[in-house]
């Protein structure tokens, strides 16, 4: 078991684990907590993209910050997840937004934390159970370790972007169209980070399962396994399945950049690549 844990696992496992719920929908900010407040896996706390998973929104960071250590702690703390706690969370079966949460617990120094491979959508189809309880948690005290190897600053991007000749590859995992910048429903410009290659997200899953680690490989397969790697996207999100499945296909050096194209575009002087 390294990072996905399947349905079976969790509900063999349910009262030993804290279950996390990270439905949501970015055209509708209050869609996944109502969902949640609907129906979850029975005793599953609710975490929100923008109100826990990210910080404010300013002139730079991007459409979705990190949070604040601080922030990310209260939230763990609200939640009574302690260093020990072993969690598994999901989303409704889309991947980024549990990703991201995974991401930001591997950041922090969490090391127990796993993905619910298909998300909501799988612990439905095996009928297993679910409730509407608003589960109430005893406070815990959370000791943050930030894992700063798994976090690419903006200054590391632009110097890899700048320099033909270094190491390290960018990768850009958004649909191709905005890759190529023939089309942006989002961001203020269109295109990518100059000398970014693409990887769409969405290619790490099949019927909304994440790829085995051999199929993740070959998705890669033209890097080296110790290749300094630095996955983004629009906003830090829909980067994180990749970050996922290149470290479930054995690779070393991967980074995230938070801030993604939405923070390099806020430096207005910075260059857009585009393909046509």
């Amino acid at each position: 078991m390294k990072n996905l844990v399947d349905a079976a696992w969790v509900k063999e496992h349910i009262e030993e684990i804290r279950v996390v719920d990270c439905r949501f929908n970015l055209a509708n900010r209050a869609e996944g907590q109502e969902k949640y407040r609907q129906d979850h896996i029975p005793g599953a706390v609710y975490f929100h993209l923008e109100e826990d998973l990210s910080g404010t929104v300013s002139i730079h960071g991007g459409r979705h910050p990190l949070p604040s250590v601080e922030q990310l702690t209260a939230s763990l703390q609200k939640a009574g997840i302690s260093n020990g706690t072993t969690i598994v969370v999901y989303d409704g079966g889309e991947a980024s937004f549990a990703s991201r949460f995974w991401w930001l617990l591997k950041y922090v120094g969490h090391e127990k934390v796993y993905v619910l491979d298909g998300g909501y959508k799988e612990w439905l189809k095996h009928g297993y159970p679910v409730d509407d309880i608003i589960p109430a948690y005893d406070e815990s005290n959370y000791q943050v370790q930030v894992v700063n190897d798994i976090c690419a600053s903006y200054e590391e991007v632009k110097e890899v972007s700048s320099n033909e000749t270094a190491e390290a590859i960018l990768i850009d995992s958004r649909e191709e169209q905005r890759y190529k910048g023939i089309n942006e429903p989002i961001d203020k410009k269109a295109g990518h980070i100059p000398g970014a290659v693409n990887k769409v997200w969405t290619d790490a899953l099949s019927e909304g399962r994440f790829k085995s680690g051999e199929e993740q490989s070959n998705r890669f397969s033209e890097y080296d396994k110790n290749t300094p790697l630095i996955v983004y996207c629009g906003s830090g999100v829909t980067a994180s399945p990749n970050f996922l499945a290149l470290k479930e296909a054995g690779f070393k050096n991967v980074k995230l950049y938070p801030g993604s194209f939405s923070d390099w575009i806020s430096y207005g002087d910075n260059p857009v690549g585009t393909k046509k």
